[in-house]
């Protein structure tokens, strides 16, 4: 890097300060100076302001990364718990994958059939499903019901899952109240257990777990150290997996 574009860095970091104990160590006409070539130089090489930015970007994401592999081992077990007979997939399988969703989530019902290959293409897949409803009222009430039904009726989660998040109208208690009824499952004892203590604690340790994981959107899974955002597709997913076994993390090498 040239002594011109050093003075530049070193007038960006200043104005937005980024070393703010280095400006310090500026008298009034150094200062001036830095400021006179920073806009001098930005002027004529703009596209330096977008490399800075990238760098910033990048080196954030990586500090993120760092920061939700050591929250995944900070919350631990937990992470990966889910009442018996509630797991997707292979109970005693030997990878999980943790999946946080929110029923009226357009991307998380697309992803959907990516949870389904998955599963029955990989007969040692254990798949587990937190609900953290962001994404209004009606969300909240789907998984009042939802959360209901797997302490009342644990054997037909999955398939009230399933259903629920397959509806192409918007998901709410009513609706998922006529599934649940649909599948025999006790409506009066779901109503009853809606907002009981159990489901509102599952409720605030799921999103407990997304805030400490720095989720800021569904779907999202958690696969072996890493945090993976978004509807990925079942190949992008199925690559962790293996990388999971292989080196026991999702990114070998």
């Amino acid at each position: 890097m040239t002594k011109r574009r050093l003075l530049a860095a070193a007038a960006i970091g200043l104005l937005v300060a980024v070393a703010p104990a280095a400006a310090q160590s500026f008298d009034a006409a150094e200062k001036a100076e830095i400021e006179g070539v920073m806009r001098d130089y930005l002027l004529k090489n703009p596209e330096f302001l977008l490399e800075v930015l990238e760098a910033l970007e990048s080196k954030r994401a990586e500090q993120t990364v760092v920061a939700q592999a050591k929250a995944i081992e900070s919350i631990g077990p937990s992470l990966y718990e889910t009442p018996d007979g509630t797991v997707i997939g292979n109970p005693q399988g030997d990878v999980t994958v943790v999946e946080f969703f929110d029923y009226n989530c357009g991307y998380c019902k697309q992803a959907l059939d990516d949870m389904d290959a998955l599963v029955q293409g990989d007969p040692n897949l254990r798949f587990v499903l937190k609900e953290i409803p962001v994404l209004g009222p009606t969300s909240v009430e789907a998984s009042h019901v939802s959360l209901a039904v797997r302490e009342i009726a644990p054997a037909k989660y999955g398939e009230f899952h399933r259903t629920l998040l397959a509806e192409r109208g918007g998901a709410n208690a009513e609706v998922a109240l006529s599934i649940a009824e649909d599948l025999g499952v006790d409506v009066a004892a779901v109503k009853a257990r809606m907002e009981s203590g159990e489901v509102m604690r599952v409720l605030a340790a799921d999103n407990a777990m997304a805030e400490s994981l720095q989720i800021t959107g569904t779907p999202t899974y958690v696969i072996g150290n890493q945090v993976f955002s978004g509807a990925l597709g079942a190949e992008k997913l199925s690559e962790a997996i293996a990388n999971v076994r292989a080196c026991g993390a999702a990114s070998c090498g």
